[in-house]
This record gives C-alpha cells, sequence and structure tokens, in this order.
C-alpha cells in the first residue's frame, strides 16, 4: 500500500504569531534575491548586447516562477493530501508525471515567452528575424540550463519543511523563488555571454543546447503521452501560459520605464528582484493555503471565506512590510546612502511599493484560487503562476508610480 500522509497529521498554520514567524522564515529567502539584484547591476552592460535583452529578464524570471509556483504547489498539496511522499525515492506515480509535466513545460514557456517578446519587439524595437532567432536561442537555452537546478532543489524543501513540521504552504514557493531568481539572472547572463562574446563559437554552443533540450522534451513526450494526470497539467498550464505570456511582456515594457526613470541608481536594481519575491512570496503563501484548505474541504469555495485566513494574510503582509525595511537598510549601506533625505526618499519609495502591490496580490492570489476550484480545475495549477507573474507586473507598476510620485 502506498504510504500516504493524513490531514490530522500535516503542519499547518495557526495564530497570527506563527503566520508571522513561518511567513518571516520564509520570506527572509528572499533576500538572496538581492544577490540576483547584485548581478544584475553588476553586469548590467551584458543587457546592452541586444534591444531585447532587459525587456526579456522579467519574462525569464516570470515564467520560470510560474513553472515553479506550480510545481511547489502541487508539491505541498500533495504532502498534504498523501498523494505525494516526504521522500526523495521511490516516491509515487502521481510524483514522477508532475516532475515530467515541469520539465516539458519549462521547454513550452521558453518557446513562448520567445515569440511573446518578439511580437511585443515588433512595436517597441523594431524587432528583425534575426532577432526573433537569438530571443529564442537564448531563452530556451536558459529554461534548459535552470531545469538542471530548481526541481531537485524544489523536491528537497518540500520534504525538509514537511518532515520538520512546518508548513510547505508558507515555506517551499518563497524560498524556491529566491532560490530561482539566483539561478535564473545567473543562467541568463551566462547565455547571453556565450551567445554575444564568444561568437560564433557561442552561438553553436547554445544551439546544441537547446537541441539537447529540445531531445529530452520529445523523449518524455513519446513515453508519456498517454498519462491522463500528465496531458491535463499541460493542458491546464498552457491555458495559464498564454496570459503569463502577455503579462510579463507588460512587465518587461514598463522595466525599461523604470530604467528610463531611475537613471544611474544601482540601489534599486539592487533590490528590484527582491521586491519580486516578496510581493509573489506572500501571494503564494495566500493562494497555497486557500488550495489546500479547498482540497481538505476546511473552507466553503467563496470569496467571502477569506475572513478565515485574516491570520495568514496578516502574518504575511507584516513580515513583508519588515522585508522591505531590510532590504532599504541593507541597499542603503550597500551603496552608500548617508543623506538623510536620499534616505527618506530611498525609504518612502520602497514602502509605497510595499503598500501598492502586496494589498493588490493577496486579493488576486485568492480569488483566483476560488474561481478555478468552482470551475473544478486544479488550483496548483493556477494560482501561483498566475499570481507570481502578475507579481512582476503589479511590483514593476507599484515601483514606477513610487518613483514617479517620490522624486
Amino acid at each position: 500500500m502506498t504510504e500516504t500522509n493524513t490531514a490530522e497529521t500535516a503542519p499547518r498554520v495557526r495564530g497570527l504569531t506563527a503566520s508571522l514567524g513561518q511567513s518571516l522564515l520564509s520570506l527572509s529567502f528572499d533576500f538572496g534575491g538581492m544577490l540576483a539584484g547584485t548581478l544584475l547591476a553588476v553586469y548590467f552592460g551584458v543587457f546592452s548586447l541586444a534591444p531585447w535583452t532587459i525587456a526579456l529578464f522579467p519574462g525569464i524570471l516570470s515564467v520560470r516562477g510560474a513553472i515553479g509556483g506550480l510545481f511547489s504547489g502541487r508539491l505541498s498539496t500533495g504532502l498534504h493530501l498523501g498523494t505525494v511522499k516526504a521522500s526523495y525515492t521511490k516516491n509515487t506515480k502521481n510524483f514522477y508525471l508532475l516532475l515530467r509535466a515541469v520539465i516539458v513545460l519549462s521547454l513550452a514557456s521558453g518557446i513562448t515567452i520567445g515569440l511573446g517578446a518578439s511580437i511585443f519587439g515588433l512595436f517597441l524595437w523594431k524587432a528583425t528575424i534575426m532577432d526573433f532567432i537569438e530571443v529564442l536561442a537564448v531563452v530556451i537555452a536558459t529554461m534548459g540550463l535552470s531545469i538542471l537546478f530548481i526541481p531537485p532543489i524544489t523536491i528537497a524543501i518540500s520534504i525538509l519543511s514537511f518532515r520538520h513540521g512546518l508548513d510547505p504552504d508558507v515555506i517551499v514557493y518563497p524560498v524556491i523563488s529566491t532560490c530561482s531568481d539566483i539561478i535564473d539572472t545567473a543562467c541568463y547572463i551566462l547565455c547571453l555571454n556565450i551567445f554575444f562574446t564568444l561568437a560564433p563559437f557561442g552561438r553553436y554552443l547554445i544551439g546544441l543546447l537547446d537541441f539537447v533540450f529540445l531531445l529530452i522534451v520529445v523523449y518524455i513526450l513519446a513515453r508519456t503521452f498517454r498519462e491522463e494526470k500528465f496531458v491535463g497539467t499541460i493542458k491546464e498550464f498552457l491555458f495559464t501560459l498564454v496570459f503569463v505570456t502577455f503579462i510579463v511582456n507588460v512587465a518587461g515594457s514598463f522595466l525599461v520605464k523604470v530604467s528610463e526613470v531611475i537613471g544611474n541608481r544601482p540601489e534599486i536594481y539592487v533590490v528590484y528582484p527582491a521586491m519580486i519575491d516578496t510581493v509573489g512570496d506572500v501571494g503564494s503563501i495566500v493562494g497555497s493555503t486557500a488550495t489546500t484548505n479547498l482540497a481538505l474541504g476546511v473552507v466553503k469555495p467563496s470569496f467571502s471565506s477569506i475572513k478565515q485566513h485574516l491570520t495568514v494574510l496578516g502574518g504575511g503582509w507584516m513580515a513583508s512590510s519588515i522585508m522591505f525595511t531590510l532590504y532599504f537598510i541593507t541597499a542603503s549601506f550597500a551603496r552608500g546612502i548617508t543623506t538623510p533625505d536620499g534616505l527618506l526618499k530611498f525609504a518612502a519609495q520602497l514602502l509605497t511599493t510595499n503598500i501598492l502591490a502586496v494589498p493588490a496580490m493577496i486579493i488576486i492570489a485568492y480569488a483566483v484560487a476560488i474561481s478555478t476550484y468552482r470551475r473544478g480545475w486544479d488550483p496548483d495549477n493556477f494560482v501561483i503562476p498566475i499570481e507570481s507573474s502578475l507579481a512582476d507586473s503589479i511590483t514593476t507598476v507599484s515601483l514606477l508610480i513610487a518613483l514617479t510620485v517620490i522624486a
């Protein structure tokens, strides 16, 4: 008989203090987002190698975050329901089908985001056929490299958190989203450098990586295309992917505007990925706990049931406010901002971004969980992917408003 975990033994967050504590623990990993931001600031010159490189950056982070959200959300719910075992080996069939779906969706997402960026590029920077080929080559290679690292880390964090009595709904995605941002940023910068600075050898190397990734996906499809759960996951996420592709290209366009507004202020680039992480992670905490509670039948599929999540909402928002304050302190110290006027302005810009972005994400995450559940879909295939991609746009727009108003 397959080993299962019951809802009664599954760790759950209870009380505002526990919610704040676990939320702060998981969001503390968002400090790693500042490493991604530092990479962005240090290697910012690589984004001048082609007009599409900076606009594609939010799309890379978002689409990987969407897939990571699907994977972590399904793992968390599966651990609570017993459809996934807290084991590194000899896991359930559902687990392996989910892992294969994540690999296939990584390629599909890379192609889709590349196509979306190219279409937007026709209007924004007069993209050519060569730009289209370059975008596809680099984004697929980036997705292929990142898939080597992110799923194993996600599995490890899910199992460790569950085994140690923590709620994976609160812990897993916030931690993995930060790891994903660092890995994705590093992979993207590496692929850009290989493609542009090692030409023509670098272009052949990127092409080879794309070809190997394609072969792996074809092999998985040939062996798994008859599995109903696998096909269902692919179909439901592809619907989400179309939405995500549009949103992340909008985010890329706004990031270009942000770069024009801030000029030479590297402290903004340093905190930018961390802020996106935190806003998206609060949404993931709310959405993931909601999907698990819906699956367990402990809440009604009505938006009014959000009242039963006030402790989770309050703990998550309080934790995010603390994290934004810490980002301000750390970035100010690192970039040498010492004048009272500069400190006050920077602090006001970050906290205003938080006040605008976090409540919006909370409402969106809960609404998506309820609406997808009512339609008979698996909310885990939608909630974190949608809210994480929207987090990029909402945070970027909120930052742009804050920078414009508090100039």
